[in-house]
Order: C-alpha cells, then sequence, then structure tokens
C-alpha cells in the first residue's frame, strides 16, 4: 500500500487543526494499522489549533480505547498533567495510559 497520500492528508490535517481535522484524524486513528498510528502520533504532536486541541480533549474522555491512548500521549508531551490526572481519576484511562512515557 502507498501511505503517502494519506501520511500527507494526516499531516495537513494535524497542521490546520480544527475539530473537524482532529475528528477525521481520531476516525482514521481508530481503523488503522500499524504505519498510520505511527503517522498520527507523530503528525499529532504537530497540533497547535486550540480548536483542534479541545476536540482531542474530548477524545481523551469519552473516545475508544485506542483515542483515548493516543489522546493521552498527546497530553502527556504538551505536560498538560492537570487534564492527564482528570482522566485518570475520572477512569478514562488507566495508569499505564496516564505515567508512562
Amino acid at each position: 500500500m502507498n501511505y503517502v497520500p494519506l501520511f500527507n492528508n494526516i499531516r495537513d490535517a494535524a497542521l490546520r487543526g480544527g475539530a473537524e481535522d482532529a475528528d477525521w484524524i481520531m476516525e482514521i486513528l481508530d481503523g488503522g494499522d500499524l504505519p498510520v498510528t505511527r503517522a498520527v502520533d507523530f503528525y499529532l504532536g504537530r497540533m497547535t489549533n486550540p480548536e483542534g486541541v479541545e476536540s482531542l480533549s474530548r477524545y481523551l474522555f469519552e473516545g475508544t480505547r485506542i483515542q483515548r491512548n493516543y489522546c493521552a500521549l498527546f497530553f502527556e508531551r504538551r505536560n498538560d498533567w492537570d487534564l492527564i490526572n482528570r482522566a485518570y481519576g475520572e477512569g478514562r484511562i488507566d495508569y499505564t495510559q496516564a505515567y508512562s512515557r
């Protein structure tokens, strides 16, 4: 499979970083294979638009297990420990998702 077009779309969506972009990336992540999940992990770190970041916080609490996991990684890398601690305290993510690096 030629992943380049998909990876470029993931990159572009992360750089735009709107709510709809975050939703699309989370949808791709939920059904993605290993190369896709790695690309999402890499490019998600480039998302800075507050609208997209807010959407990712919603997925941290309400997403599927893989969505919550990648959102936890995203917020850990941003050092947003209040959000991580809250998600862990509410049982949305487990200890490993919350505190492993």
